[in-house]
């Protein structure tokens, strides 16, 4: 068996600026006053870190940033609830991540899960409404809202995927699918080989020297794909 971990946000697709429209809001509601920085695009960095660095860009002090950080991030998952009809008619799944991920759901050897920065609630929430949910078991995943550290939720789903499926699981048969340098750092530091995919803002090269054992321009080869994901396992 091999442990797919799939990220969400510019490797199945994208949601265009409501994301920062969702930050922007919280803020506002928990702080008092609206934002005039917002985080980085594209960076893979997990709510709860890119919570403190909001905060601390928008000059909240040091002192009220924990209190604050957490009250935002208990906020998200239901904002960005709020705004389903918006993630419906502006989301975007991303090209050949419908067939990739049937391809791996039908692979009896495979098992498709996330690791992925958002939390679990935000995570959820993008994928149903955009019909993908149904492509993975996110009982087993790695949220956010598991741990900030993005490379120690590789351990959390390998652990939640042998409660459920027995045998263990490691580097040699957990794969991640990701855009980011995130996805690449998770993998190598969280014990799992990377097939990275250039379709975010990083691009094949950086990736490829970032460590990615990979790299695809994007999922519209399902069977180049699979051919990775089982190259990346020594046994098979």
């Amino acid at each position: 068996m091999i442990l797919v971990l799939w990220d969400i946000d510019r490797t199945l697709l994208y949601t265009g600026d409501i994301d920062r429209r969702v930050y922007r809001e919280t803020f506002t509601s928990v702080v008092g006053r609206a934002p005039t920085a917002l985080p980085a695009r594209g960076t893979g960095v997990t709510m709860p870190l890119a919570v403190r660095e909001l905060l601390r860009a928008n000059q909240v002090p040091e002192q009220e940033v924990e209190t604050f950080a957490a009250r935002i991030v208990a906020e998200l998952p239901q904002r960005l609830t709020s705004h389903r009809e918006l993630l419906a008619s502006d989301g975007i799944i991303l090209p050949g991540a419908v067939d990739a991920l049937a391809a791996v759901q039908q692979s009896e050897h495979l098992i498709p899960t996330v690791v992925t920065g958002n939390l679990r609630g935000s995570a959820e929430t993008k994928l149903s409404v955009l019909g993908l949910i149904g492509y993975l078991d996110t009982s087993i995943g790695g949220y956010a809202s598991d741990d900030p550290h993005r490379p120690a939720l590789v351990r959390i789903a390998q652990d939640r995927a042998a409660a459920k499926h027995g045998g263990r699981f490691t580097r040699d048969n957990t794969v991640i699918v990701g855009d980011s340098l995130e996805d690449v750092r998770t993998g190598l530091e969280g014990g799992a080989r990377i097939i990275a995919v250039a379709s975010g803002t990083t691009s094949a090269q950086q990736l490829r020297d970032a460590g990615a054992s990979h790299v695809l321009s994007d999922l519209t080869s399902a069977t180049t794909l699979l051919h990775l994901i089982d190259e990346a396992h020594p046994t098979s």
